[in-house]
């Protein structure tokens, strides 16, 4: 699905990435975490096509394809999927015309005709029900007046509408009382399949409690440090990253 080799990222003339490198197999979740400035935000940017960084080397290969070359539009045609740590209002545009623009791009990329208005409607209900979406907020403008447990819901409504092969999901339990927590990860649970593949890139363990990863990786100033099975993430909400941070800083100096 997804493979990154010695991948070197910056912004403004300063390196975040500092050679990551990471394989990601259709149907698996993996978690990264670490702590701020790691550059856990800058590999989901740079995996969405943001400009604001540039790749200065690696490799990213998605789907068999060079990642590095499709523009922003490319990439989410071709199935990949960011869901903000901040999500963006959009006043004036309302979420009907928002995502019935974006699914029929990405049907008309894919050799399928547009969808109709009633096949639409039709579909939007049922993904609302499917991530227990009210039906006010599926009509109003894009993010607008919407409290922060309603835009991450809204987030993973437009994942479920657009049915991603990649989804990226930058911080999505951030701000998020428990309750809401506990629907986000639930709407992401039921979108997963063996041909779909997630990275939750997260802080805190608990939302890992909920999106049980196959996989966890630390990121650390740049370089993923450590790697293991779900249980690492437990064992950061107990040790905190204190020691994943003295270990790496204590090889480095030897």
């Amino acid at each position: 699905m997804l493979i990154i080799k010695d991948l070197h990222a910056e912004i403004n003339g300063k390196e975040i990435l500092k050679g990551i490198n990471l394989k990601i197999n259709a149907g698996e979740v993996h978690a990264i975490m670490g702590p701020n400035g790691s550059g856990k935000s800058t590999l989901s940017a740079v995996l969405a096509g943001n400009q604001n960084f540039k790749v200065t080397q690696g490799e990213i290969t998605y789907q068999g394809k060079n990642l590095l070359t499709q523009t922003i539009d490319e990439r989410a045609n071709e199935g990949i999927f960011l869901s903000f740590q901040y999500p963006v209002e959009i006043p004036g545009v309302s979420m009907i015309n928002f995502l019935k623009t974006a699914i029929n791009s990405q049907r008309k990329h894919n050799n399928l005709r547009p969808f109709s208005s009633a096949e639409f409607l039709k579909y939007m209900r049922e993904m609302q029900n499917l991530v227990e979406l009210k039906s006010d907020l599926a009509n109003r403008e894009v993010n607008v007046g919407f409290s922060g447990g309603e835009k991450k819901r809204n987030e993973i409504f437009q994942m479920a509408m657009l049915k991603p092969k990649l989804a990226i999901l930058d911080e999505t339990d951030s701000g998020l009382d428990i309750d809401a927590l506990r629907i986000v990860a639930n709407g992401v649970n039921k979108l997963k399949t063996p041909k779909s593949s997630t990275i939750v890139i997260t802080h805190y363990q608990r939302l890992l409690d909920f999106i049980v990863p196959d996989i966890v990786h630390i990121l650390y100033d740049g370089k993923i440090v450590k790697t293991a099975g779900k249980e690492l993430a437990l064992e950061l909400e107990e040790k905190g990253y204190n020691w994943i941070i003295e270990g790496v800083d204590n090889q480095i100096n030897k």
